[in-house]
């Protein structure tokens, strides 16, 4: 399927590792233009060479989220070179860990990590996006509707990720421009990788974790987070806006006794 992304100027937060990079060289592949904002230059400069060598196109702006005024210089950079903004994704930002047994200032600069800087982003690529008749994808987090415990800030932020998805697909609705959120429950990243190394069993540990997804009994990929991103940032979903769309493996949302061994089942 032509996904009709050639050309488009897509910008995408902490796109270089973990699933962001994963949504970039989905995007590069299909003939965009990615420009990573990121705040670890290196990490960028490795993938735009290597997107380079495939004869993709990719771009990295050092960019800190949390600070607005370099925020809103990059985004006059992209601009001032290529004239338009057709598409941003949302996804910079980490489960810091942030409960309520932390400080109300150390709640507020998980806040400003996680949601805050989506927030700035949209408010200086919007007059773009407007003229574009572009579009928003936010990736989201499971905790946004189940709580995960010990993660105030990070489970605020995204349940306000949610709400501000279907605000913003209603007040931008009549600019034309659509507003989706992505939510993974469990994905494999380099970060959750580390976090199971310090397992005592870590084979047992991830056997543990698949387990505990209902289909097929097995973690989502960040290339699959990556698939449904580009999809739905495309004209090819030209009439999909507001939604939450969970791509989980039936995570949120299956009955947890479907992640029972089945003998411990009774067929009704």
């Amino acid at each position: 399927m032509n996904l009709q992304l050639e050309n488009k100027i897509v910008i995408v937060t902490g796109g270089a590792k973990g699933i962001g990079e994963s949504i970039t060289r989905t995007f590069a592949r299909e003939g965009a233009v990615v420009c990573i904002f990121g705040r670890n230059p290196e990490e960028a400069n490795r993938l735009v060479k290597a997107c380079a060598a495939e004869g993709q196109r990719v771009e990295s702006y050092h960019v800190e989220m949390t600070d607005e005024a370099r925020v809103r210089t990059a985004v006059a950079e992209v601009l001032e070179k290529h004239r338009r903004i057709d598409i941003v994704v949302n996804n910079a930002g980490g489960n810091d860990a942030i409960s309520l047994r932390n400080t109300p200032a150390a709640f507020r600069d998980s806040l400003e990590k996680n949601i805050v800087q989506c927030f700035s982003l949209i408010h200086y690529t919007l007059d773009a996006l407007i003229a574009s008749r572009g579009n928003i994808v936010n990736i989201g987090s499971k905790c946004s509707v189940t709580g995960q415990g010990g993660t105030s800030g990070y489970a605020a932020s995204k349940g306000a990720m949610n709400a501000l998805t279907r605000e913003w697909a209603l007040d931008l609705g009549r600019q034309g421009i659509r507003v989706n959120c992505v939510i993974p429950a469990e994905v494999i990243t380099p970060l959750y990788e580390r976090w199971l190394a310090q397992a005592p069993d870590p084979k047992a540990a991830r056997e543990q974790l698949d387990q505990t997804v209902p289909f097929e009994r097995r973690t989502t990929t960040a290339q699959e987070i990556a698939d449904t991103v580009v999809f739905v940032a495309s004209p090819c979903s030209s009439h999909t806006t507001g939604q939450l769309l969970f791509v989980d493996g039936g995570y949120v949302h299956l009955d947890r006794a479907c992640t029972q061994p089945t003998s411990h089942l009774k067929s009704s």
